[in-house]
């Protein structure tokens, strides 16, 4: 999982990045990224799934829930809270967690899309993971998970962006070939416009993302200006998917129903989209608050 190893690529001591990172990298393992919890996932803060000290161990118990490729991850970057007397951030600690460590169960949960890659909910119980499978230091892992959802942000917009360059293509294809009354459906002006429509909104959405990924590169502006650029890029960007697979099923119509068409499939899965690291109202809140609103 692209998500689950910024984090140890960027805190994790060198033993810990030589075991998990280049099988990962080679395709050889898989790794999943555990944040969220059955009592709540974008407020990461209040997270319950402890760590307690026991020597050169941490022993683990919690749950997490909506965990992409978690019935499959060899290594589970979880987020815990290693200080029980601190309810907020600075409780908080990352544990790369083996996958055939003793206590943790997994269960599959089916799903309307992103069938490519399996979702499951996990349990901890009393897991012993060692104290060297700790992510930066103890206390820090709110930081790391925070500046970790920026990079997924920013990855989710652009994916976002060619979901949607997708529907329009195909869609632009059907309506070429198609014929209503004597006339492909092209020559028809309200799917002309349609078709403009998602070409504009596509448009959109890159121009912002290719901003903010310049910017980000470059290192221009503040951290606080690059947040807000990054919440509003992911929420144009996917209601711009949304926005196209919905008009793409409507242009294609009964073929748009059908499983084999990208459309079919993109109209599923553009609501993980919006909801998948950072629902779409997280997303516009976070921004306001950079803005200082």
């Amino acid at each position: 999982c692209s998500a689950a190893l910024p984090p140890i690529v960027a805190h994790g001591s060198a033993a810990l990045q030589r075991r998990v990172v280049p099988p990962v990298l080679a395709g050889e393992k898989i790794a999943a990224l555990c944040i969220t919890e059955p009592g709540g996932g974008s407020d990461v803060a209040a997270l319950k799934t402890s760590a307690v000290r026991d020597g050169d161990h941490y022993v683990v118990s919690g749950e997490k829930t909506f965990i992409t490729s978690g019935m499959r991850a060899d290594f589970l970057t979880v987020a815990v809270r290693t200080d029980p007397a601190n309810k907020g951030a600075g409780g908080i600690s990352l544990l790369v967690i083996d996958g055939d460590t003793p206590g943790l169960a997994r269960s599959e949960l089916k799903k309307m899309g992103w069938w490519c890659s399996d979702t499951a909910h996990l349990r901890f119980d009393r897991c012993r993971v060692p104290v060297a499978n700790l992510v930066g230091a103890e206390g820090e892992g709110f930081k790391a998970i925070m500046h970790n959802f920026n990079g997924e942000r920013l990855t989710m917009a652009a994916m976002a962006c060619s979901y949607g360059q997708a529907c329009t293509e195909e869609a632009l294809a059907w309506a070429r070939e198609r014929k209503t009354f004597g006339e492909p459906l092209a020559q028809r002006q309200v799917i002309r416009h349609k078709l403009v429509d998602m070409a504009a909104r596509v448009e959109a959405a890159r121009a912002l993302v290719y901003d903010l990924a310049y910017r980000e590169q470059h290192g221009l502006g503040a951290r606080t200006d690059l947040v807000a650029r990054t919440c509003l890029a992911k929420v144009l960007a996917t209601q711009a998917m949304q926005f196209c697979a919905d008009q793409a099923v409507q242009i294609m119509g009964g073929m748009g129903f059908m499983r084999g068409t990208k459309s079919e499939r993109l109209y599923r899965e553009a609501k993980v989209m919006m909801i998948g690291g950072g629902s779409e109202e997280i997303m516009k809140d976070l921004a306001a608050r950079q803005f200082g609103v």
